[in-house]
């Protein structure tokens, strides 16, 4: 049976479970036979309504917190478009035939997004399981005893549920302290000499995967600069910690060495000795416009790009070595040069800005090089804007993304 010829109405209605269709708003578009007849309402009563309208939390019990929680998790699914099963809920229900009276109930809510093609949550699934009558069973010789366990185990999910929320607000806390770190220690945007350069850092949307990604561009004796950036495993506090370490480390090593390759030796050796160091990548070009040379070395990044004025593209990969710490035993790491002309743009970046979840990394280089091509004649600040806007996901990045262009 093909897609097309499944009536997805008729499972909806025929589904086991109580499951209603909310728009981002919270405002019912569908809901299913089951879903009525649980919660005791019409679809006269719900279809078009705003959700906490039909069920608002009940006025009389001023320790109510259904319809809190159940607000905080559909917003969590908004915002990360992935699905969030909460813990078990109090919710209860005002009374259709005597509106002074509310009724006692016990839910189980799973909520889940349903994407657009533009990755945008259009609809949410709002799923639930009533367990009323498990927490209210009675009779019997163990009733006593089954009640009081059920108590204990609505109360510890209560608690999982109050743990859960102090933890989101701390990770959120955490990454507001990391991001103003990052940002600290990152150079200010600027150009290098007479040479025009533009550097952005677009961090990730959600309290993971932020602060491990830096960037930086190095006066060099004669008419040298040197550009890298690079990407630390993990994120938070610590990874912005580390950032800051390796970055510095990279910027001194890349005015005293003799060229990136040995600058990243010199880094390889100072990364064994920083605690989260390992795994770490990087990518170190030297800029010569006296003999027209970029020079190159990476450790496990991805290769930059070199754009060159005529429009073509040439991604700078014959010099990659494993990330940092990634062998146990020092060796020299290779080096590379490739000739540039007037015009021709240098484009560093960190894996944020091509990576997609269930895609081959090469599918995201091709769509650099593209959006390179098709912006070619812009200037680095307007370059930057556009491959931002053409490579991140409309709704952001799920991980940070390091940006530097220099017209060469």
């Amino acid at each position: 049976m093909t897609d097309a010829a499944i009536d997805y109405a008729a499972v909806l209605q025929a589904l086991p479970s109580m499951v209603a269709l909310l728009t981002p708003e919270l405002v019912y578009v569908d809901a299913n036979e089951e879903y009525l007849r649980g919660s005791g309402r019409s679809r006269e009563q719900l279809i078009g309504r705003y959700l906490f309208d039909v069920f608002p939390d009940n006025p009389h019990d001023p320790g109510a917190s259904g319809a809190r929680n159940l607000y905080a998790s559909l917003q969590r699914v908004l915002s990360t478009g992935e699905r969030d099963t909460m813990a078990l809920q109090r919710y209860d229900v005002q009374s259709t035939e005597r509106p002074s009276e509310w009724e006692e109930r016990y839910w189980s809510p799973v909520n889940a997004p349903i994407l657009g093609p533009d990755g945008q949550v259009v609809l949410l699934v709002h799923r639930v399981e009533e367990v009323t009558q498990l927490i209210k069973a009675r009779g019997g010789a163990d009733g006593s005893r089954t009640r009081a366990l059920e108590a204990e185990l609505y109360t510890r999910a209560r608690e999982l549920q109050e743990v859960n929320e102090r933890l989101r607000r701390a990770h959120a806390h955490e990454r507001e302290v990391a991001l103003a770190l990052q940002k600290a220690m990152l150079p200010a945007p600027a150009d290098v000499g007479h040479h025009r350069a533009a550097v952005r850092y677009q961090p990730a949307v959600g309290s993971l995967n932020v602060c491990g990604d830096w960037y930086d561009l190095v006066d060099l004796p004669g008419d040298r600069i040197g550009v890298s950036v690079g990407d630390v495993v993990g994120h938070g506090l610590r990874a912005a910690g580390v950032m800051g370490l390796l970055r510095s480390a990279l910027s001194a090593a890349s005015r005293v060495a003799g060229g990136p390759a040995q600058a990243l030796e010199v880094l390889g050796l100072y990364a064994r000795s920083v605690e989260g160091a390992e795994s770490t990548t990087a990518v170190e070009t030297c800029i010569d416009w006296d003999t027209h040379t970029l020079t190159y070395s990476s450790a496990g990044h991805p290769p930059p790009a070199l754009l060159r004025a005529h429009g073509g593209v040439e991604f700078l990969d014959r010099a990659t070595d494993p990330p940092l710490g990634a062998r146990p035993d020092h060796t020299p790491r290779p080096e590379a040069s490739t000739g540039f002309t007037e015009g021709d743009t240098l484009v560093l970046y960190t894996d944020g800005l091509i990576e997609r979840r269930h895609e081959d990394i090469d599918t995201g280089i091709a769509r650099l090089a593209h959006a390179l091509t098709r912006h070619r004649g812009a200037d680095p600040e307007a370059l930057a804007d556009a491959i931002l806007l053409d490579l991140l996901p409309p709704d952001g990045a799920i991980d940070d993304t390091a940006l530097v262009i220099v017209r060469l």
